[in-house]
């Protein structure tokens, strides 16, 4: 049991990690956010911070559930959460620090893509892993059409 509850805060760590480390390479953000031409669905930037830590907590133990999964999907599973992640940790700096909003929105569908095959993937390997990433789904659509019409007006 003490194996399984050190492997998914591990992966919760490294999600976590991964957000922190974009927020501070992004650190002004909230200032550029405040700047733009938002829709009235856009919601304050203090929610954005709170919203995605409570992501890479379900995306991180989703991906520990997977990694102690016997399923023959464990390491593709882990290796798209890894991918994800890494998709994940760029977008913020195409469109806050370089200011490329349409890039970014390009950039937020692959990473949409890319979190839709993984949870597949988590699916197969065990479904309470996928079920987690529900809400991930949800608000990276959310997210790309606060960013196409971001983009379209700024």
């Amino acid at each position: 049991m003490k194996r399984q509850v050190r492997s998914v805060i591990a992966f919760v760590l490294l999600s976590l990690a991964a957000g922190a480390v974009a927020g501070l390479i992004t650190k002004d953000s909230t200032d550029i956010y405040e700047t733009l031409i938002k829709p009235p669905f856009a919601p304050p930037a203090v929610v954005f911070p709170v919203v995605w830590t409570i992501l890479y907590i379900l995306m991180g133990v989703g991906a520990g559930i997977v990694w102690q999964s016997p399923s023959p999907r464990r390491e593709t599973g882990i290796c798209l959460f890894a991918l994800q992640l890494a998709v994940n940790f760029v977008w913020p700096i195409i469109f806050f620090t370089e200011g490329w909003y349409f890039s970014a929105f390009l950039w937020l569908l692959m990473l949409l893509g890319l979190v839709i095959y993984m949870t597949c993937n988590f699916y197969k390997a065990k479904p309470a892993a996928a079920y987690l990433q529900a809400p991930y789904i949800v608000w990276l659509v959310f997210a790309g059409v606060l960013n196409l019409w971001i983009a379209l007006v700024n």
